[in-house]
């Protein structure tokens, strides 16, 4: 949004003007308007920009709240606790006023990551369907326009649509399947910021003030080049961004891609997608940060997975920071581990996506996180698995355990404990729900066992109660088992 105003003169005109300014017209960031959903049960952030010094006032529901503009034109309010309901109107009143129309309050949700949480509804399965049947008036979608840039900017391009088959088809999928989830069992309206860009690495999405040793070498190779070429870099995500829509219709139809732009000509090599450490929080998260939202899920890790060990770092320092600078406290982060991918491995190997998976299991000790198991719905041949319905229904059982209290099965089986017996380990797990079973009775696979030497073979595994025995003959003295431990 632009807020300058332009002024065209001279001579006596211009005189005027400076004997006599106008004031600024009181305006508001986009994420701020007709149709959006506020967070229930908290205090609301509603803020804007007017003349320095001017005093402005919100009000909704029997509640007004006045505040002044600062030096620099900046002007925030804090709404005190609203009930679920709606349609209601915004009145924001300074030298001119704003009244914002059909405003639910309700749960409101950020969506990130990177292409698969980015995936439309129109390209999952059964998009047609699913798009012509979309119409759910108490949820509202908010799509964040794809940017990047240097410095965290104070308003991003989008605006608040009411979710029908008109404005579905090009949303989340992941986003949308979760929101209809949550509205469904909670009868209230839900409010989904999508903010993901396709490719991008975990780094970009975390501020430069949360980037500490373990981001120090990702950003180091970066410094030289941006020290000269900021600006080009900026324009070309920019123009990268606005050709997004191009990019992912030739994905889903398996064309080639003619709409890329041309990278700047760089000592370094620039990826298609913003990789430098902070862009896209910058650009795309910093202009909604005091939004108050009940949580966020998150769908990403693809890009990282050639450093999949660094991912236990860099990707709890991320929740970390959206949480401080959210400032809501330990809200609800809710994750999709990496599903299944590439043909089936003939013997236990080294896999970094398994690496990357371990790393996002590990995330888990963070509290109010939950992390929707992926590896039995994607597909071999297609990093952009098309059952993004399941996807977000198992983020939305996450939510409705972590963020709503609901007593119900949110997990399959986690790993508890191990002890080793006579040559066999036998392992426990955590979220057995009414107990274990095989899928369809059939032999479990997946199993693999070594010794000392750190040698994996396959394994024979069978359930026995709420525990799974381990063993091979090949290994006489085992010490430790994987699961699922491949692409």
């Amino acid at each position: 949004m632009n807020r300058s105003k332009v002024f065209a003169g001279v001579g006596p005109f211009l005189l005027f003007v400076c004997l006599f300014p106008c004031s600024a017209d009181v305006t508001l960031p986009a994420v701020i308007g007709d149709n959006m959903v506020l967070q229930q049960g908290t205090d609301v952030s509603v803020w804007g920009w007017a003349d320095p010094g001017e005093e402005v006032a919100v009000v909704i529901e029997g509640q007004r709240v006045t505040t002044t503009a600062d030096s620099s034109g900046k002007w925030m309010v804090k709404l005190g606790p609203l009930g679920a309901g709606g349609p209601f109107e915004m009145t924001i009143a300074g030298t001119n006023t704003i009244i914002l129309s059909n405003v639910l309050v309700g749960e409101v949700w950020i969506c990130s990551g990177q292409s698969n949480m980015e995936w439309m509804v129109q390209h999952c399965d059964d998009g047609v369907k699913e798009v012509a049947n979309s119409y759910h008036p108490t949820i509202r979608l908010f799509s964040i326009a794809n940017n990047a840039s240097a410095k965290p900017l104070d308003d991003c391009e989008g605006r608040w649509e009411i979710c029908r088959p008109s404005t579905v088809g090009d949303f989340s999928g992941v986003g949308y399947f979760f929101g209809r989830e949550i509205q469904g069992k909670l009868d209230v309206p839900v409010g989904l910021i999508n903010a993901s860009w396709g490719g991008t690495p975990v780094e970009t999405w975390t501020s430069s003030d949360a980037q500490d040793q373990e981001f120090r070498g990702i950003v180091q190779k970066w410094e030289p080049v941006l020290r000269e070429h900021t600006p080009e870099i900026e324009a070309y995500y920019r123009e990268m961004g606005e050709s997004m829509d191009d990019v992912y219709y030739a994905l889903y139809a398996g064309t080639a891609v003619a709409s890329r732009p041309t990278p700047p000509q760089l000592s370094v090599q620039l990826p298609g997608v913003p990789g430098i450490p902070g862009w896209c929080y910058n650009a795309m998260i910093a202009p909604v940060v005091p939004y108050s939202i009940k949580g966020a899920i998150w769908y990403q890790g693809e890009s990282n997975a050639n450093r999949a060990y660094q991912y236990r770092s860099l990707f709890p320092a991320l929740i970390k920071d959206w949480r401080r600078v959210w400032k809501q406290g330990e809200f609800p982060f809710l994750f999709v581990q990496l599903a299944n991918f590439r043909k089936v491995m003939d013997k236990p190997k080294q896999s970094n996506w398994a690496e990357l998976r371990e790393a996002q299991l590990m995330t888990l000790a963070l509290p109010n996180t939950a992390m929707a198991v992926a590896i039995d719905i994607g597909e071999a041949d297609d990093i952009h698995p098309g059952n993004k319905q399941e996807v977000g229904r198992r983020l939305a059982l996450g939510a409705l355990n972590v963020a709503y209290d609901k007593d119900l099965v949110h997990s399959g089986p986690l790993y508890d404990s191990m002890v080793v017996e006579r040559g066999k380990i036998r392992l426990r797990f955590k979220h057995t729900g009414s107990g274990l079973v095989a899928n369809g009775g059939k032999p479990l696979k997946g199993f693999a066992i070594a010794g000392e030497d750190k040698k994996f073979v396959w394994a024979d595994a069978r359930i026995e109660g709420d525990e799974v025995e381990v063993s091979s003959r090949d290994v006489r003295n085992p010490v430790a088992v994987r699961y699922a431990w491949a692409d």
